[in-house]
């Protein structure tokens, strides 16, 4: 005698078949388990996870960080490469537009000639690389763009009661996001492939969106040209708006001293 299943039951064994194949991103229930050929940390608590990405971070080499931040009541365009010993980049705000290179201790800033605005010495400093003295006051604020830990110690902080939340993607790399006051105090997304970095920090009080990517890939870091320099001596001339751009703060990014990151 020969077996056979009925057609009702094998239409039934078709929906389950299809309806586990749309879970498969939760697998839940259908005997997928999410965890598969991940890192491992998706099973840990909300607590550990972001532990586990802020050490990685520490203990990284580079990054480059791509997103928007906001800092004293300013939006900030950021694209920069950075690591232990300086960072290289463009910084946009709704104003004006500005390249940073510091390498070791020394800073230098690049602006079109209207940045520097009614300065005498505008249109020689216009597009060309500035080394900004150390005993100028806006040294402080402009190299804290370039600060890989700064920024990083910056941007990475959820405030409020942290949760685990859904897997999800940011570019092609699975991660698990931490949430914190259910996504008002911030979202974290942390990498569930390899190394468990930090790949997109969603930052509390809408105060900006900054993916981190390229971790640990070196990049050169050199001064500029002697013929694209310009050393302005100790201090450098007035900005059209009488004061440099501030560097990011912690937490929300909206704190009352702009210039401590």
């Amino acid at each position: 005698m020969t077996a056979y299943l009925p057609a009702a039951r094998l239409r039934r064994a078709a929906f389950i078949g299809v309806l586990c194949a749309g879970l498969a991103v939760t697998a839940t229930g259908c005997g997928d388990d999410p965890d598969e050929g991940t890192n491992g940390v998706g099973k840990l608590s909300a607590d550990k996870i972001e532990e586990k990405a802020k050490a990685a971070a520490t203990e990284a080499d580079s990054v480059h960080l791509s997103g928007t931040l906001v800092s004293g009541g300013k939006t900030f365009t950021l694209d920069m490469r950075l690591k232990s010993d300086g960072g290289s980049g463009e910084v946009k705000s709704q104003d004006d537009t500005f390249q940073l290179l510091r390498v070791g201790e020394q800073l230098y800033l690049k602006a079109n000639a209207a940045f520097w605005g009614k300065s005498d010495s505008a249109g020689k400093l216009g597009d060309k690389y500035v080394k900004v003295p150390e005993a100028d006051p806006s040294y402080k604020q402009f190299r804290g763009f370039t600060d890989m830990d700064v920024l990083l110690d910056g941007l990475l902080g959820l405030e409020g009661k942290l949760a685990k939340g859904s897997y999800t993607k940011v570019g092609h790399t699975r991660a698990v996001q931490v949430t914190a006051d259910a996504g008002k105090g911030g979202k974290l997304s942390v990498s569930l492939e390899g190394t468990p970095y930090p790949l997109l920090m969603e930052r509390a009080g809408g105060a900006g969106r900054v993916e981190l990517a390229e971790w640990g890939k070196t990049f050169p870091l050199d001064p500029p040209a002697q013929d694209q320099t310009v050393d302005y001596g100790s201090q450098l001339p007035t900005t059209k708006s009488g004061d440099p751009a501030p560097a990011p703060s912690k937490g929300s990014g909206q704190g009352s001293n702009p210039t401590t990151p």
